[in-house]
């Protein structure tokens, strides 16, 4: 069979700055019919680089030519199921004792502000404890108490319904893709830029788990300034994640796409579009490494609705 390596010179910028230059740089590829796309990510994923912004190739040809060895290119069914085979091991090994959890939510309380234009919550009793004693054996009381709130309240999760009329709601959701996830978090709050590229997530294999991106847009929740400036998700770097078969995609800002632009939603539509659920309004990922940590997002399962406040949280990994 013949085998075939890519020859070209290569500009690869990061997105927190500086870059990387190739001349003459050959790479083992599948075949001679190679998208730019798909050649990117597999000298990306070579090279063994993060945080990627944009990779721009010049003075491209294929030739036949035997492979000598390039990462990622040719690896077989039976190495990747070997490497999930380890990693779904380690957590057997450490199921007695339990990883450090934390916690990636925004408390909700009376007049908090989420997203401008969304009210509010507004809590308050609906039996106090001083008027629910005469209904119990003294010494016994409670409080009962009402919220009013928007589904975008907090940090919260997005099922499909939420963009589709006949996509799933919150009740169709199944447990398996909001529990105990993969989670892959990718640190970017020095990049240069707003919108996260599909490059970043070039380096790493990410089916079936939860993508978390950190932009450190957090620290302004609660404030006027969350509102303006926010980092978001590019449409590319949307439609990689869902062509890659994630699970979720979480972000701590005020939303998965750019509310500053021309009023399309891109990222929610693709990934909602595919199954995917979006997590908005994140924090703490800062806390959470890049690889190893398992990530639980649960809403309560209401029929007919689209979005509800989560308690997201992240399992570290324990050190064996």
């Amino acid at each position: 069979m013949t085998e075939y390596r890519a020859v070209f010179d290569a500009n690869i910028r990061f997105v927190n700055g500086g870059g990387l230059r190739a001349e003459g740089f050959r790479l083992d590829v599948p075949s001679r019919d190679l998208g730019e796309g798909e050649l990117a990510r597999l000298l990306v994923r070579h090279l063994g680089l993060a945080l990627v912004g944009s990779v721009e190739f010049s003075n491209l040809d294929v030739v036949a030519e035997p492979h000598k060895g390039s990462r990622g290119v040719a690896e077989s069914g039976i190495a990747l199921a070997e490497r999930a085979g380890a990693a779904d091991a380690a957590p057997a090994r450490a199921a007695a004792a339990r990883g450090e959890l934390v916690d990636l939510s925004h408390p909700i309380r009376d007049g908090l502000v989420t997203y401008p234009g969304i009210p509010a919550p507004t809590i308050v009793p609906h039996l106090t404890r001083e008027a629910s004693r005469e209904h119990y054996a003294p010494g016994t009381e409670f409080e009962i108490d009402l919220i009013t709130m928007a589904g975008n309240t907090g940090t919260y999760l997005d099922s499909p319904f939420h963009r589709y009329e006949h996509g799933g709601d919150l009740a169709s959701l199944e447990l398996a893709t909001l529990v105990g996830l993969p989670a892959e978090v990718f640190h970017l709050a020095d990049a240069s830029e707003r919108g996260i590229p599909a490059e970043v997530f070039f380096e790493r294999e990410l089916a079936d788990a939860a993508v978390l991106l950190h932009t450190g847009w957090s620290r302004h929740f609660g404030t006027p300034a969350y509102a303006h400036g926010s980092p978001f998700l590019s449409e590319a770097g949307a439609r990689h994640l869902a062509d890659a078969g994630v699970a979720l995609v979480g972000i701590d800002a005020l939303n998965i796409d750019d509310t500053e632009g021309t009023g399309t939603r891109p990222a929610h539509s693709i990934l909602l579009a595919a199954g995917i659920h979006v997590v908005e309004h994140l924090t703490g990922l800062d806390r959470v490494p890049a690889r190893g940590a398992r990530f639980t997002a649960v809403p309560p399962k209401v029929e007919r609705f689209g979005t509800f406040p989560v308690r997201a949280f992240a399992e570290l990994p324990v050190d064996v």
